[in-house]
């Protein structure tokens, strides 16, 4: 089988996967931004202090941009060391995301823990202004749940006394007043019965594996670009191609 041929075949098949790992990317840092600018107050209920994720998203979408581009000029220029780079970087970005696929998997009890723990600091001292509060009202209006198991954690809550249950839990907002949310008696049918402790965690146990296989679905995605690039670097080496 003749060399050039086999480098052409190589290369073509290494910029189509450089664009898709681009493109990969791009996603990422977009989804950095849009969790930065639309996610920030629900973060804040999961993590007990604030957290990085969304900056890491946005840096590591930045980062393959970048690799991913250095791949499509490696290519093109059909340079060993350049291929090797690149192909040590895709060996890192495998390491990387294998860790954290596995680290997720293993302590995602942690983060249910975590998530409980906040978000009932956040219920308790709800007063209906801060960010934390604001999430909570969102998540409350959104998930169409109430308090952490059930309307009854409301009771214990700061703002309980004065103001009664967030009007966030009301199923009917033009059936909810203020005075019907204080009464332990009547607020019980003005609100959701449902907790949303448990809306969150189940939704998180029935996709954990959908997440699980995508995450490392996309890690040995990585393991096919080092095998091309690795390949095309031996074989120009091998062979002393060089680019006209």
């Amino acid at each position: 089988m003749e060399t050039k041929p086999v480098i052409t075949c190589l290369k073509t098949l290494l910029i189509v996967y450089s664009f898709v790992f681009w493109i990969t990317g791009a996603i990422l840092l977009a989804v950095g931004v849009w969790g930065k600018l639309m996610l920030g107050p629900y973060i804040s209920l999961i993590a007990d202090n604030s957290t990085n994720a969304p900056y890491v998203l946005i840096g590591t979408g930045t980062v393959i941009i970048v690799f991913g581009l250095f791949g499509c000029f490696a290519t093109c220029r059909g340079s060993p060391w350049m291929l090797k780079l690149y192909a040590m970087f895709l060996s890192l970005v495998f390491l990387a995301e294998l860790v954290a696929g596995i680290s997720g998997f293993v302590f995602r009890h942690e983060i249910k823990g975590t998530f409980r723990r906040t978000y009932n600091d956040a219920v308790l001292n709800y007063n209906a202004e801060d960010e934390a509060s604001r999430a909570v009202d969102n998540l409350q209006h959104k998930l169409r749940c109430c308090g952490v198991y059930n309307y009854t954690s409301w009771f214990a809550s700061v703002y309980y006394p004065s103001n009664g249950i967030p009007a966030s839990c009301c199923f009917n907002a033009s059936d909810c007043n203020p005075e019907d949310l204080r009464n332990a008696t009547v607020a019980p049918n003005k609100v959701y019965h449902q907790g949303c402790f448990d809306l969150v965690t189940s939704f998180m146990e029935t996709n954990m594996a959908i997440i699980a296989g995508v995450t490392f679905g996309i890690a040995f995605s990585q393991l096919i670009g080092m095998l091309l690039a690795c390949c095309l670097s031996r074989i120009i080496t091998a062979n002393q191609y060089e680019m006209v």
